[in-house]
């Protein structure tokens, strides 16, 4: 982010991660979600202690084909080494970042990396300086785009220009996948304007739904949300905070789709299950449904089900845990 335009946080934000590439903090960011464990995988001692994440944003349906992948907010590698498992050819996994010594640490973990593992080259990652709200990346280039606990710290105007930044790279029908923090309270203001709390990714999280509307609003015709769960508590006397603040980590993809003419396709986990007495159930919009096969429903769907007053059909409730096989 160039100096000219950085805004105070983001600068307070490269010197919180300036310190933590210099000197590793275990506890900076913790995932809640176990590492990936493939065969032939080691992951190195430092590029573990450098996971600042929140989630994971590698999935292997993402991976067929050798994608060309963006990973923007580098961390200590972790993830670049992971998306080059799957796409295993010189400059296949970009890596950006704003912060010169996260870019030198990373390069040294990915050295270490290559040292470890026989099939690692470490020119399949191409490094390089690069700003989430103006990246370097030429338009619909990108098969699969990715960050992980960053986007959460942007104020309103920037993470729209990040998003939409994202979606520009991306080649049609190509994902972004997303893991950061949410929050369904709101975020007190002066919570909001600590600096160092929204570096720390404690802070700049807001209404899930907030966010997805936001991936929709930049143009993303399908969303997925993969995975929901506790994250982190502000409480009173802890935190400058009334009431417990609960945050939770999601897991998004959100694919560059056309936008359906009656709104986008968002996935939170809901299924519908049909247990008439006919042989199927057709709605007359594409869902076909035989007796007691559930069927994955985005929440347009789930909806029009809904009013459609059956007394044979199951809705349930969102699961905030989408794989596939959905209705559209």
């Amino acid at each position: 982010m160039n100096d000219i335009t950085n805004p105070s946080y983001l600068r307070t934000t490269q010197d919180v991660y300036r310190e933590a590439a210099l000197n590793p903090d275990v506890g900076l960011c913790c995932t809640t979600t176990p590492i990936w464990q493939l065969p032939e995988l080691s992951i190195p001692k430092k590029m573990l202690e450098m996971n600042y994440g929140c989630g994971s944003t590698v999935h292997p349906r993402d991976l067929v084909g050798t994608p060309t992948v963006l990973y923007v907010g580098i961390g200590g590698g972790m993830e670049l080494l992971q998306f080059s498992y799957f796409s295993r050819r010189k400059g296949a996994v970009i890596g950006l970042d704003v912060v010169d010594e996260m870019i030198t640490a990373c390069a040294e973990n990915l050295q270490r990396a290559e040292s470890e593992n026989a099939w690692f080259n470490r020119d399949f990652v191409d490094l390089r300086h690069g700003d989430a709200l103006n990246l370097p990346i030429a338009d619909s280039s990108i098969d699969v785009a990715a960050q992980n606990c960053l986007f959460n710290i942007f104020h309103e105007a920037d993470l729209t220009k990040a998003l939409a930044e994202m979606y520009r790279v991306l080649k049609p029908h190509g994902r972004l996948i997303l893991s950061d923090p949410t929050c369904e309270q709101p975020m007190p203001a002066a919570l909001k304007a600590d600096e160092r709390l929204r570096a720390l990714c404690l802070t700049g999280a807001i209404p899930m739904q907030d966010y997805i509307k936001r991936l929709t609003d930049v143009g993303f015709g399908t969303i997925e949300v993969r995975a929901k769960r506790p994250y982190r508590v502000l409480a009173p006397g802890q935190y400058a905070t009334d009431t417990l603040l609960v945050i939770e980590s999601v897991e998004i993809c959100a694919i560059k789709d056309p936008m359906p003419a009656d709104g986008p396709c968002v996935f939170t986990g809901k299924s519908a299950i049909y247990y008439g007495s006919d042989i199927i159930f057709d709605d007359g919009k594409g869902h076909v449904m035989t007796p007691n096969q559930p069927l994955a429903v985005c929440d347009k769907t789930a909806g029009a089900l809904a009013d459609l007053g059956r007394s044979d059909l199951y809705i349930s409730e969102s699961t905030y845990h989408y794989d596939g096989g959905g209705c559209c």
